[in-house]
């Protein structure tokens, strides 16, 4: 390897030069490199003593690599399936910077599974890093690349941040560095569509050359390249799958909340909590089987005192539909709905102020955005005192509390409302409509910037994957918006209900 640029003049005099003479030491050794270059317990890393546990494993793999001759020049490839919060950017963040200082004209890339992930997470990380670092000034930061400031040598000694597509993989396909080092970085790599794998292939080819592959992230998809480093190709990985309770300095109140929420074994709590692959589509914010017992399950029999709740999803013109949903404690079913296509503001809630005829709710709620806040306005004219309240779906989420001590974070109203519908399916009775069936379904799932609040996939990007807008799911969804009391006396009690049927085997059971 070449001389570090510094290495000219006086080490002894020369404090740069004496920098430099210390870290050309840990060429092998990114975890001796991160304990002496990062600033430990003080500022932005107050309270940390050096890397977390995990992170040092993988620094000492690395070293482990390098330091034994006959494998040196081998493709090292390093995966971790994880759960949430463990410090996979950070990780990337010190070797990255560690790989750039030690070498020179190291070729590193950093892609991501989208960019957004690249742009608002991984980004900053290595910018934090670099910053961080007694080597800072070695290397300029852009918002797409880390070059080296030694004078014509930006563009052989450099990291950059690239984004992919599938019909675009030039970056990856033309990634050598022969005689020196390459250090390809895929974050959330489970995201990473198998094409670029594929091309990245042709960057460990070089002779004599330091190579290192890390994908980081969690194991949200059950099939994939980055599911086969577990799997078929698991001989050619160096692999872990690391619970993020087992971190140190995780969240762990919230992460035993998703185990206790969700089930250990489910797939929300595999993939961001457990570090492990999904059993389908870890992305699907409810779980097809769950649907399905809860279009197949009996209406629970009713305690008596549950009030009836009309939720209400609107539409105007297009594909989309407006929906009333109506549920009476954990029945969603024996209650008939109503849908309606290009019904507009006045209709919709005419046709809803009808149907409190015949259900006499408790509380109307309408998801206020496109036509609903005419809904809202003129229900409220139409229904006397039944209190008609506003959902509007992009509001603040609260904590969704699904029982004592339990509660999921969310990023806005639509997230809250979902969550403690998928609670309630558990032992909730819906009807067995296919279309509820694949609105229930649709929507994938994906966290806030904190990394804790649960945000559900927007309409716009479902009906990009070419599925239609979740209307009926959002109506029942409507139903959780605010806790109801009943109003009057029991619905099964009501004596506009007696003779419908269940309702009257009810009130004979109970009399």
């Amino acid at each position: 390897m070449d001389e570090t640029p510094f290495e000219r003049g006086s080490a002894q005099t020369d404090p740069g030069m004496m920098l430099a003479g210390d870290i050309g030491a840990f060429t092998a050794d990114p975890l001796g490199y991160a304990l002496y270059a990062f600033g430990w317990g003080e500022g932005d890393l107050a309270g940390m003593a050096g890397p977390r546990a995990w992170q040092r494993t993988v620094m000492t793999e690395i070293r482990d690599h390098l330091s034994a001759p006959e494998r040196r020049f081998q493709p090292l490839r390093v995966a971790r399936a994880s759960g949430h919060g463990i410090g996979k950017s950070a990780l990337i963040g010190m070797l990255v910077k560690w790989a750039l200082d030690t070498c020179p004209d190291t070729r590193v890339i950093v892609t991501a599974n989208t960019e957004a992930q690249l742009r608002t997470k991984t980004a900053p990380e290595l910018a934090k890093w670099a910053r961080l670092a007694l080597t800072a000034a070695w290397f300029r930061q852009s918002a797409t690349a880390m070059t080296s400031t030694m004078p014509g040598r930006e563009k052989s000694w450099r990291c950059d941040l690239v984004t992919w597509s599938e019909a675009n993989t030039e970056a990856f396909a033309g990634l050598h560095n022969l005689g020196k080092r390459i250090v390809l970085v895929f974050d959330e790599a489970s995201g990473i569509a198998d094409k670029v794998w594929e091309v990245a292939l042709g960057a460990l080819t070089d002779a004599d050359t330091e190579i290192i592959w890390l994908a980081f992230g969690n194991p949200t998809h059950a099939t994939g390249a980055f599911r086969e480093c577990f799997g078929r190709q698991r001989a050619l990985w160096r692999t872990a799958q690391i619970d993020a309770r087992d971190v140190e300095g995780t969240n762990k109140a919230y992460l035993d909340e998703l185990v206790r929420t969700f089930g250990a074994d489910s797939d929300i709590a595999r993939v961001r909590v457990r570090g492990r692959f999904p059993a389908a589509n870890a992305r699907q914010f409810i779980d097809q089987r769950q649907i399905d017992a809860a279009q197949k399950r009996e209406i629970p029999m009713l305690a008596g005192g549950e009030p009836v709740i009309f939720g209400v999803d609107c539409a105007r013109y297009g594909d989309d539909e407006s929906v009333l949903a109506i549920r009476c404690g954990n029945d969603a079913r024996s209650r008939a709905w109503q849908v309606w296509r290009g019904a507009d503001a006045m209709q919709l809630a005419g046709d809803i102020a009808l149907a409190t005829q015949t259900w006499r709710p408790d509380a109307i709620m309408v998801d206020a955005g496109n036509i609903g806040a005419a809904i809202v306005d003129r229900l409220r004219q139409l229904v006397g005192d039944i209190p008609v309240i506003e959902v509007w779906f992009g509001g603040a989420g609260r904590d969704a509390e699904l029982e004592p001590g339990v509660a999921v974070h969310t990023a806005n109203k639509r997230a809250e409302i979902w969550t403690r519908m998928r609670a309630w399916l558990r032992h909730g009775a819906v009807p067995d409509s296919p279309r509820l069936r694949d609105d229930l379904g649709g929507p994938t799932y994906g966290f806030a910037a904190d990394d804790t609040r649960i945000r559900l996939e927007r309409k716009a990007d479902m009906k990009r994957r070419g599925l239609p807008s979740p209307d009926w799911a959002d109506a029942l969804a409507c139903t959780f918006a605010e806790p109801v009391l009943p109003r009057a006396m029991p619905n099964w009690l009501d004596p506009a209900r007696i003779g419908t049927g269940r309702d009257e085997d009810r009130y004979t059971e109970l009399d």
